[in-house]
């Protein structure tokens, strides 16, 4: 056997807030819905991964969800020219990533992520 997907569920009420900050300013596909549910992701072929932590690094909090994408800058401006929260950064850490936290729709703590070349 072969874990193939991880998906995050995120519970809501307001299913439609999540294209504006998920599909508009990330850029996600909407690739599901059926009303009670939209799963927005990208048709490339992702890693999957977990992880566990008790903090976030750098005297952080543990966010909600990693979202790993190839120009942080980018994304953190178009977060700010959204108005979405951010809360921490943009920082490049010890561990090798530049990174910023933002609040996405539902008050989740969501890591913008990119390894550093």
């Amino acid at each position: 056997m072969k874990v193939t997907r991880i998906v995050a569920n995120i519970h809501t009420d307001k299913i439609e807030a999540a294209k504006r900050f998920y599909q508009d300013v990330l850029g996600l596909e909407l690739l599901m819905d059926h009303g009670w549910i939209t799963t927005y992701g990208s048709r490339e072929k992702m890693c999957v991964q977990v992880s566990f932590a008790s903090e976030g690094g750098s005297g952080t909090p543990v966010p909600d969800l990693s979202i790993e994408v190839d120009d942080v800058d980018t994304a953190f401006e178009r977060m700010t020219a959204a108005g979405f929260s951010i809360e921490y950064g943009p920082a490049n850490e010890p561990w090798g990533v530049r990174r910023f936290y933002v609040r996405d729709p539902y008050d989740k703590l969501i890591n913008i992520v990119a390894h550093l070349q």
